[in-house]
């Protein structure tokens, strides 16, 4: 009796001490009262729950625009006076552009080319050819990579480049890519490849946390072009997978000064997962076919503000004559939805483009709930039947578009370390429009009453699937 008392006793204690933490660190309201109330009510599940997936700020992460290295603040200071040519001039940017700007604390850079990339063996082959093409260095980084075919192809390249003296720095995510063989890292190190995994569960206070990904998705060659956008890397990215068949996803191509904005995100995630700063080619080579506008913003639970939420939260309600925007995972927070229900009472076209078939169960049953709160007022839903639809896309009126790694859910709002390409071309858009178009071509929109007439069962799971939203 006394040893289970001192048991009870200890994890109540460790649940109110737990419970003040998340009251003082949660970045919702809705956040904190959940963890409040399940901590000192049930901590013998909720204490290790909220150890391990309860955090919303990642520890310890310095990104290299604020990590306090003399070397490096001199360095960072050369690199954004080089570009200054590049700069879109602020009266040229609208309001929009300005306040994206100022989040992703990288400045809009002009005379870029931009290729549209449509499904994998379109951005692979492409992905590639730039590594065939590098002359320098190949900067390497996705959330999942596996040993499978495209895998080995794309080691098989890059062992070629490294017997040419090429350098390569490669990171992947400890956890999405989990299965990768130990034999596939230690041929690429052992022909003198930089390969390591961005370490979540690095630094003081972040030894208990699997709540945070490294979600990015980026390719950069000798500074000058880079690849940015949803694919991973795995034979079902190539529509190989007879479960899910056509896999729909999208990447761009960006070539122009541009790349160094994803070039400086990489070079956060490598200071991260090494403590080595990488001293690459910093100056600004414009494209010869091009002058586009693009902001690359890296987003992630170490920011100051919510990047993501704020960036599309402003987009939406920005947006003048129409917003689409693609997601495999359309689990928003309350905002985002308001948001979206504005846009539609003010005759904005709204279409959310989202996947039939189900990957994540819990997130497929969520998706269900947000129809009737945003198509109250005029928000139209898309599900995909032509395969699994995978892109993370965004088309905003006639003359902003965006690529990126991050999904409308809060766990890319806020638990992910995401990267976004905000292209502001009308030629552009006109290419992501009619990539919309045939998208909805090969979808089903969403019927009102849809949801009323599935069964209570289904309407139910769909409510609790509803409640866990936040650890999504």
């Amino acid at each position: 009796m006394t040893i289970w008392f001192v048991v009870v006793l200890i994890a109540h204690v460790l649940g109110f001490l737990s419970s003040i933490n998340a009251l003082m660190t949660a970045r919702t309201s809705q956040g904190a009262i959940a963890w409040v109330i399940s901590l000192n009510t049930f901590p013998y599940v909720s204490v290790p729950a909220y150890w391990f997936l309860g955090r919303s700020r990642f520890k310890g992460y310095e990104s290299a625009r604020h990590i306090k290295d003399k070397k490096l603040q001199e360095r960072l200071k050369e690199i954004v006076e080089g570009l200054a040519a590049y700069r879109v001039p602020e009266q040229e940017m609208t309001q929009g552009g300005h306040a994206a700007q100022q989040l992703a604390d990288i400045p809009y850079l002009e005379g870029n080319a931009v290729d549209l990339l449509i499904d994998g063996d379109a951005t692979f082959d492409d992905i590639i050819a730039g590594i065939d093409a590098a002359k320098e260095y190949i900067l390497f980084q996705f959330f999942i990579v596996k040993d499978d075919g495209l895998g080995n192809r794309i080691k098989d390249h890059m062992l070629k480049k490294l017997a040419e003296g090429v350098r390569i720095y490669f990171v992947y995510d400890e956890v999405g890519s989990s299965k990768l063989s130990k034999s596939y890292v230690n041929e690429l190190q052992d022909a003198g490849c930089h390969i390591v995994p961005f370490n979540t569960r690095k630094g003081k206070g972040n030894r208990f946390q699997l709540n945070f990904r490294n979600h990015r998705k980026i390719v950069v060659v000798d500074g000058k072009t880079a690849w940015i956008g949803g694919h991973n890397v795995g034979d079902e990215y190539l529509g190989l997978d007879p479960e899910f068949g056509h896999w729909r996803d999208t990447h761009v191509r960006i070539t122009g000064p541009a790349a160094l904005s994803a070039q400086l995100s990489f070079l956060e995630d490598w200071h991260w997962a090494t403590d080595e700063l990488l001293y690459l080619n910093w100056e600004p080579v414009p494209a010869t076919d091009g002058n586009v506008p693009i902001l690359v913003v890296p987003s992630g639970p170490a920011d100051d503000l919510e990047t993501a939420t704020l960036m599309f939260l402003h987009a939406i309600n920005t947006a003048q004559d129409r917003i689409w925007i693609a997601s495999p995972y359309f689990v928003p927070d309350d905002s985002i939805v308001t948001a979206l229900q504005l846009a539609g009472l003010r005759g904005v076209d709204v279409r959310i483009l989202i996947p039939d078939m189900p990957d994540h169960m819990a997130v497929y049953l969520a998706a269900f709930s947000y129809f009737d709160d945003a198509g109250k007022t005029g928000a139209r839903f898309y599900r995909y039947t032509d395969g699994f639809l995978h892109e993370k896309s965004m088309l905003i009126d006639s003359q902003f578009a965006t690529v990126g790694t991050a999904n409308f859910d809060n766990r890319s709002f806020r638990l992910n370390f995401e990267v976004t390409a905000i292209i502001a071309d009308e030629a552009f858009a006109k290419e992501v429009e009619q990539m919309f178009l045939a998208d909805f071509e090969n979808s089903r929109e969403m019927a009102e009453g849809e949801f009323d007439e599935k069964s209570f069962w289904f309407r139910l799971a769909v409510q609790l699937a509803r409640l866990t939203a936040p650890v999504q």
